[in-house]
């Protein structure tokens, strides 16, 4: 996730501080993977920078002063280019399961116990996600739905590789 652009939206709601900033970001989108202070004011420089964001106003605070930023019409226009287009789909063509049940292949060791492992970790982390889905709100219930998705196209894959092992051992060892 681009986490300038997220910003930029974010933003359009009014000008805000960085440490506000990383609040609505931590709350909406980074439950999981909380923004370091860093990258937060790394980011906003790049955008001050860049013209995308300006100085709305600056206050005293404990500390260092507190700036306000606010979006730029050039900002304003950066979200909408960035929301029309699509995301380009990540296929997996390059995957590190893949390799792993080749490799056991190759070596000798037990492909099938590699995926029988591989699956007992989807479906605990799928039982995770389920619990959270109870509890959460519509945010967390989508973006659960969205991991879930992605491990049960997983787990149907590890079905599919178990049923053609024998195959798949036939084809690497030659």
């Amino acid at each position: 996730m681009s986490i300038a652009k997220t910003f930029l939206g974010l933003l359009e709601a009014g000008p805000s501080h960085g440490y506000d900033l990383k609040r609505g970001y931590d709350q909406r989108f980074g439950q999981d993977r909380p923004l370091a202070y860093g990258q937060v004011y790394a980011t906003l420089s790049r955008l001050l920078r860049n013209g995308l964001v300006a100085i709305d106003g600056v206050e005293p605070g404990g500390g260092p002063e507190r700036k306000r930023y606010a979006i730029t019409d050039a900002g304003v226009a950066d979200v909408d280019l960035w929301l029309s287009q699509p995301e380009a789909p990540e296929p997996y063509l390059q995957s590190t399961l893949y390799a792993k049940v080749v490799l056991a292949l190759l070596t000798g060791r037990s492909a099938d116990e590699l995926l029988d492992v591989q699956r007992a970790e989807h479906l605990r982390l799928m039982r995770e996600l389920t619990r959270r889905k109870a509890g959460g709100d519509l945010a967390d219930q989508l973006v659960c739905d969205h991991a879930l998705f992605h491990l049960e196209a997983d787990l149907r894959w590890l079905e599919l590789t178990a049923a053609r092992l024998g195959q798949l051992r036939e084809a690497v060892t030659a």
